[in-house]
């Protein structure tokens, strides 16, 4: 994905249960000179659902769930996107811990609610993901 806008500005954000702006599973992702904002998961619950919720709420900016996959950034601004389960920025779970994630050049901040950050703020994965950052800032 090349020069795109997800979002952009207050009230254009786009809605989903998990993956406010991109949701995929199983699929590996590179974004370039995109912009992923004011988007949200408005599931609640988490995957798999807790007992009584419907589920979801999770990645609001992007959802990727599966197993070997490798999520892309490269020169993203990603900011202002909520969730009310995990990774208010981005949700990456390989669950055979084959996937990575590598962010280059990119701008992860003001992201909204969530848990479960091991490793940086506003990312839910697991704590053995291989995460390459680079002249990226990720902050609160």
């Amino acid at each position: 994905m090349v020069n795109s806008t997800f979002g952009g500005a207050e009230g254009l954000g786009n809605v989903c249960a998990n993956g406010g702006a991109l949701s995929s599973i199983g699929v590996s992702w590179t974004v370039l000179n995109t912009v992923i904002s004011y988007n949200r998961a408005v599931g609640n619950g988490g995957n798999p659902a807790q007992s009584g919720t419907p589920g979801g709420g999770s990645g609001g900016g992007i959802y990727n769930d599966g197993n070997k996959m490798t999520l892309r950034l490269g020169g993203v601004l990603m900011e202002y996107n909520q969730v009310n389960a995990y990774g208010s920025a981005i949700f990456f779970v390989s669950n055979d811990h084959t996937g990575n994630i590598v962010i280059d050049s990119s701008v992860i901040t003001h992201n909204i609610g969530g848990s479960w950050y091991p490793t940086y703020p506003q990312i839910s994965n697991h704590d053995d993901t291989p995460i390459a950052v680079t002249d990226s800032i990720i902050e609160e």
